[in-house]
Order: C-alpha cells, then structure tokens, then sequence
C-alpha cells in the first residue's frame, strides 16, 4: 500500500500522521504495522527539528480501526526500534544517535559484503547485469545530481539488489529491519559532500568486479563503501547527538 505523509501538529504537539483508511479488515494488526512503518519511514525523521510525537487514537480513527491493533503494531515497532514509548507522555519516532547510526552501517558492511562474495559465486551473468542498467539514466549531463531523488531512490534500490542477489534467505531476514534504517539515514545523506558522484562512482567498480566474478575485490569494495557512510556520517551528521 502506497502512503504519503504529512505532519501536523494537534493536541500539545502530536504529530498528525495522512494515512488512508484500511480497506481489507481481516488482518487489523499487519496491516496496521505496514502502513505505519510506511510512514514512519517516509518522515525523514532526521530532517525534523523536533521530536515526532504519535497520537494513537488519530491515527486509529485515520486508519478506520480501533485502537488495540494500532497499539499492538506500536508494540511492534518499537521492539524493532522505530518508535519509543515514554510513561505519561506518548510514543514517539525514534531518532538513532550518531554512535547508533555508524554501529548499524558496520553491521550492514559486513552482511553486505558477504552478499557481495556469494553473488559472484552464485548469481546469473543476467542479473548482474541488471545492477549496471540501473545506472544508465545517470550518465547524462549533470549526473546523479541533476536528478538526486530519484538517485536517491535508485542508490537505496540498488543496494537491497545486492542483499538479495546473495541468495541467501538468512542474510535477506538478518538485513531487512536493518535497512529501513538505513534508508532513512541514506536518504538524508546522499545530498551532502558530494556523495551522489562518489556513489555512483563506488557502485560502478562494484558492478565492474561482480561482472568479472572478481569475489575478493567485490567483497572489500562493497564494504569499503559502506564503511565511507559511517565516515562521513561521523565527520558530518551533527544533526544526530
């Protein structure tokens, strides 16, 4: 399901989420989940000066159901850490901390490079070559930059590819949660210190080396790159504590 968010601010600072009503009934509570982590991430939560403060009741009569399963898909989301719940005041989105944000891209260095090392033993010449079309739009003129959102969406694509070109369903489950994070966290940094044309660049010779079946170089250039996130998100992101 598609949703598109928007914030308000009602009742002392709640954050008034858009989401469409739940057509289908019969699953309150996953779909409950799904539409709410759909909009929790597409809050650029770190491009907020405040803290997002969720209403559960708003978003129960929004979504067309009560509030038990809202609170059941709140419980959800936060064991996944996505939201928090505070005693007597609320649940609200969380933001990770700086230290957070480079432990959780070390993590996905080491489950991405190991994709990286099976997709050169394992994967077809055709679906690496798929990986280099996703580029294509982006040797134009002006480059990743003349068409940064939708780069942005493509750079996020292209490494969720990697994950499940590695073909292996542990990895897949062990990284999905992981990088909902990280696409709120790459989305805000791929405008910064030139890191669309570094990216691009990176992902090109990445490419270059699962097509040579090159399994060391893919291995060290895959984590390597994400490694630079964690760099830059050290040096720069003083908008995480």
């Amino acid at each position: 399901m598609s949703v598109e968010s928007t914030i308000r601010r009602v009742n002392g600072g709640a954050a008034k989420l858009s989401v469409a009503p739940l057509e289908d009934t019969s699953t309150f509570k996953n779909r409950a989940y799904t539409a709410l982590k759909e909009v929790i991430v597409s809050l650029n939560i770190y491009d907020q000066s405040n803290e997002v403060r969720l209403d559960e009741r708003q978003l129960a009569q929004s979504l067309g159901v009560s509030r038990t399963p809202v609170r059941e898909a709140m419980a959800q989301l936060e064991r996944e850490g996505f939201v928090h719940s505070v005693p007597r005041r609320g649940i609200y989105v969380v933001r990770k901390t700086r230290r957070e944000v480079i432990e959780m891209i070390q993590v996905w260095a080491a489950l991405e490079s190991l994709a990286a090392r099976l997709i050169t033993v394992h994967a077809s010449d055709e679906e690496i070559g798929r990986l280099r079309q996703m580029f294509a739009s982006f040797d134009e003129a002006g480059g990743p930059h003349a068409k940064l959102d939708e780069y942005s969406e493509v750079n996020i694509q292209f490494h969720q590819t990697i994950i499940a070109m590695g073909g292996n369903g542990i990895l897949v489950n062990l990284a999905e949660n992981l990088f909902t994070h990280m696409r709120m966290i790459r989305r805000k940094t791929i405008g910064e210190e030139n890191r669309a044309d570094r990216s691009i660049q990176d992902h090109l010779a990445i490419i270059q080396a699962l097509e040579a079946r090159d399994t060391n170089a893919a291995e060290v250039l895959v984590r390597n790159h994400a490694l630079g996130l964690a760099d830059h998100v050290s040096r720069y992101a003083d908008y995480l504590e």
